[in-house]
């Protein structure tokens, strides 16, 4: 299969296969690792909106960009089409590439203040945020969404048609209600009829965790892109796997216990620069779980990791667990 570059406004992105936003992973250290193993564009964890007007001193961090990740997409999220724009021209001269805007999170506290996949009940009011947006920027502006609220109000397509005409560059779509969190199957069939009905690039996500399943969303959807998010977790090297079956039909092999090694130090040390290393240390802890998942002894691992207090302390265990 030729890959085919993806662009989204002016911005070129050669590999059409996409790290998702998640909040609480996609950090810059781990987009930068996933940008090092090929994933063509990384988006940062959601920023809200208001967070930004207020100037909340937490926000800046989430918002860091490196030199190391272009192209890079920031997140935002927001219900109302004035905070959120007026917030979106606050930061748009920050070394980011495209914005992009959230309607798919289904976390309770996000949808309770009609935020995230809450505004699929309403694309009429989704809509006049993004065009609000688009008028106020002039980086390129995409928006995720979901399937659906709820299996009773499937509106994708619509949902994608008045964006489409708001303006936005791109869409990615999450074959997923927001009723169903993650669980279940993603719908494929219903990325496939966005793809049909907007003429803008659609990226589809749901259900991308191996090589072959990146293939097939390509072939059964005929999405411009694939988003891989959750299968990233504690597997950076899904990226280049991907990309390298795409071009050439071979399965790498999985990354062996010394690989696995190596990139949890990379990342460690990453995060230990950007954060520091007691937050490094702390932080880490959810990804080396991830990291070692299937492992023999993991589960006593993950236990000791826990309790780890220092770098060294948990590179010992790494080693006693991974070597």
């Amino acid at each position: 299969m030729k890959l085919k570059p993806l662009k989204i406004g002016s911005v070129l992105i050669s590999r059409p296969v996409v790290l998702g936003p998640m909040a609480g992973v996609t950090d810059l250290p781990f987009r930068v690792l996933c940008h090092e193993q090929g994933a063509g564009l990384v988006c940062t964890e959601m920023v809200s909106a208001k967070a930004i007007l207020y100037k909340n001193r937490n926000t800046a961090a989430l918002m860091e960009i490196s030199p190391q990740e272009h192209p890079v997409a920031l997140q935002l999220f927001g219900s109302d089409p004035d905070s959120v724009s007026e917030a979106a021209a606050m930061i748009e001269d920050r070394p980011f590439d495209i914005l992009d805007f959230n309607m798919g999170c289904p976390v309770p506290k996000v949808v309770n203040n009609q935020e995230g996949s809450a505004l699929m009940k309403d694309p009429v009011h989704a809509a006049a945020i993004l065009s609000a947006v688009v008028k106020k920027i002039h980086k390129p502006v995409t928006v995720k969404i979901r399937k659906g609220f709820n299996d009773d109000q499937v509106n994708a397509v619509e949902a994608a048609r008045r964006l489409e005409d708001a303006g936005v560059s791109a869409i990615a779509i999450h074959g997923r209600t927001r009723e169903q969190y993650y669980a279940g199957k993603a719908d494929w069939d219903i990325i496939r009829q966005v793809k049909e009905a907007v003429s803008i690039p659609v990226i589809g996500n749901g259900d991308v965790d191996t090589p072959e399943a990146a293939r097939k969303m390509l072939e059964e959807t005929g999405v411009d892109g694939v988003m891989i998010a959750r299968a990233a977790r504690g597997n950076p090297w899904i990226f280049h796997r991907v990309i390298h079956f795409l071009e050439t039909g071979e399965i790498l092999p999985e990354p062996d216990a010394q690989e696995v090694y190596q990139m949890i130090l990379r990342h460690m040390e990453l995060m230990a620069e950007c954060k520091g290393a007691p937050v490094a240390i702390r932080e880490m802890r959810k990804h080396i779980s991830w990291y070692t998942a299937g492992f023999p002894n993991s589960a006593s691992l993950r236990r000791r990791i826990n309790e780890a207090q220092s770098y060294d302390e948990v590179r010992e265990l790494l080693q006693e667990i991974l070597h």
